[in-house]
């Protein structure tokens, strides 16, 4: 199924209007309209706001994910060992005052894991970790406070500093935080300046995404 049926679906599932959908999306009711017709399409954030709106996910409104048959609840839907879980998705993990903030809220996606709230997806900015990682991609994150030598992670320096994807290495007394792009330089961390270094968690998995 298209985007534009995929929406139209999940608004009535969700019994909601239009009108109701475009109010909570500070949008027109036009403008939704158009969606369903196929005539339009919203940006990523927009459809990442609507999948939140109608309990479902990006994936699934894009027509991305094939739901199994016979399931009710999206939520309790089982795959192997472990059922498939809503994930939040966040832009940016920041640190402050010795503790590390979760900001920008891109609704949910699903991810298959032991322990769901220790996850978070994180949507990667920048082009430093090219050609395996892209600006957009998602990495799904356990949330943990060390790594492991060779480790790929997301690493926050500087008391007020933005996290960063980097491939985590221990290298004598030194920490170096490693960019897979080349045109990009290591950032080697030593002495002192290990106390402004946070980590957010360890990156799990990657996927295209926004």
């Amino acid at each position: 199924m298209s985007f534009s049926e995929l929406l139209k679906q999940c608004r009535k599932q969700k019994g909601i209007s239009q009108a109701e959908l475009a109010s909570k999306l500070g949008v027109t009711q036009q403008a939704v309209g158009k969606w369903e017709s196929g005539r339009s399409s919203p940006d990523p954030a927009t459809v990442a706001r609507i999948a939140e709106i109608l309990s479902t996910t990006a994936d699934f409104l894009l027509g991305l994910y094939r739901p199994v048959s016979n399931v009710t609840t999206p939520e309790e839907r089982f795959f192997g060992n472990y059922a498939e879980s809503l994930i939040p998705v966040i832009g940016t993990v920041k640190a402050g005052y010795g503790a590390l903030a979760f900001e920008e809220d891109y609704g949910q996606e699903y991810a298959r894991v032991k322990d769901p709230s220790n996850y978070f997806y994180l949507v990667v900015r920048g082009d430093s970790m090219e050609p395996r990682i892209q600006d957009g991609d998602l990495a799904l994150v356990h949330k943990q406070d060390t790594l492991e030598n060779g480790d790929l992670g997301v690493l926050v320096y500087g008391d007020e500093g933005e996290g960063t994807l980097k491939r985590y290495i221990q290298r004598g007394n030194c920490v170096v935080l490693q960019p897979f792009n080349p045109a990009y330089n290591e950032l080697v961390i030593k002495g002192e300046d290990l106390n402004h270094l946070h980590i957010a968690g360890r990156v799990v998995e990657t996927k295209a995404k926004w």
